[in-house]
């Protein structure tokens, strides 16, 4: 289990971390710390705080999925019941399947500052 997802209600319920993040960045860019020019871009699972065992079928679920052509997926008749948010996802086709999130950073490469950031469902297309 990670910090983040231990602490996730603190950082939901307060946009201070995001405005002492805008605040700190700003600073770093006013001191010529930023490059962006020269930059990296970087995404990890961040595992969910949710166990396997918490997804059941949903009460309602969608008449048509989020497949190709409408085929329904887990994602669509089964949720957490802990963390709701959470999608079952494995990185690569030998990799266990757990509940996720995925965390995306630009990193300016000069100093290794963070410049962006943000967590999206885990997902093919949120890569």
């Amino acid at each position: 289990m990670t910090v983040f997802t231990k602490n996730r209600d603190l950082v939901d319920a307060g946009r201070d971390i995001a405005e002492i993040f805008s605040e700190g960045r700003e600073q770093a860019s006013q001191a010529g710390l930023l490059d962006d020019k020269h930059f990296s871009v970087d995404g990890s699972l961040i595992e969910a705080w949710a166990n396997r065992d918490s997804f059941m079928e949903k009460k309602d679920p969608p008449q048509r999925g989020t497949g190709a052509r409408g085929r329904k997926l887990l994602r669509d008749t089964h949720e957490s019941k802990t963390d709701p948010e959470a999608r079952l996802y494995k990185k690569s086709l030998t990799g266990p399947i757990k509940p996720n999130y995925l965390g995306h950073v630009v990193t300016e490469n000069k100093n290794g500052l963070i410049m962006e950031s943000c967590l999206t469902e885990a997902g093919r297309k949120a890569e």
